[in-house]
């Protein structure tokens, strides 16, 4: 076991606590959880790059270890009506196409290899600043306005633009396309 999955490993620890912080308004204790999650996050990345640590495993567990928390505190914000439904909605449905077309990719025989698109990465992201700017709120007690509304719309607009794009490489990729596009290449 390597010290980037260890830290890994620790992350998902992080994520009840997290949520309980939430659900029992220890806003300052949920902030600081959603911080100490991505500052880990960013070490144990910078450990298996510079250190070379990775491994398959880190390779699995990393990214579903930063979508156990951003779902999670997506849900739970929804559920408190700190964002609104149909952006929860959105966020969550776009992570279950994702994973429910990998596994019945993989059950058809047909695996399909994770790498992220550069829409997704800026969807998780601007879904990282929002969280992070609405725990902040909820620690500090102000109001960021416009800057939200803009995250909002941002995120909603990414999480479409994700979800979608993740879908027509999927179909390609099942009908055999993805193939034939990099041998025409």
């Amino acid at each position: 076991m390597t010290i980037p999955n260890i830290i890994t490993l620790l992350r998902f620890l992080l994520v009840p606590g997290v949520i309980f912080a939430l659900l029992k308004g220890e806003f300052g204790w949920a902030f600081a959880g959603f911080l100490i999650a991505g500052i880990s996050d960013g070490v144990d990345g910078f450990i298996a790059r510079h250190f070379d640590q990775r491994t398959e495993l880190g390779a699995y567990l990393d990214p579903i270890a930063d979508k156990l928390l951003l779902v999670s505190v997506f849900v739970v914000l929804g559920y408190m009506a700190v964002l609104p439904l149909w952006l929860v909605i959105a966020v969550v449905s776009r992570d279950a196409l994702i994973v429910g077309g990998v596994l019945l990719a993989n059950v058809m025989g047909n695996p399909v290899a994770m790498k992220p698109l550069l829409v997704s990465k800026a969807n998780t992201l601007v879904q990282i600043l929002l969280a992070l700017l609405v725990l902040a709120e909820l620690t500090f007690a102000y109001n960021s306005g416009s800057v939200r509304l803009a995250l909002i719309v941002a995120t909603g607009l990414l999480t479409v633009a994700s979800g979608a794009a993740y879908l027509v490489s999927w179909i390609k990729h099942m009908g055999g396309y993805a193939e034939s596009d990099a041998e025409r290449r």
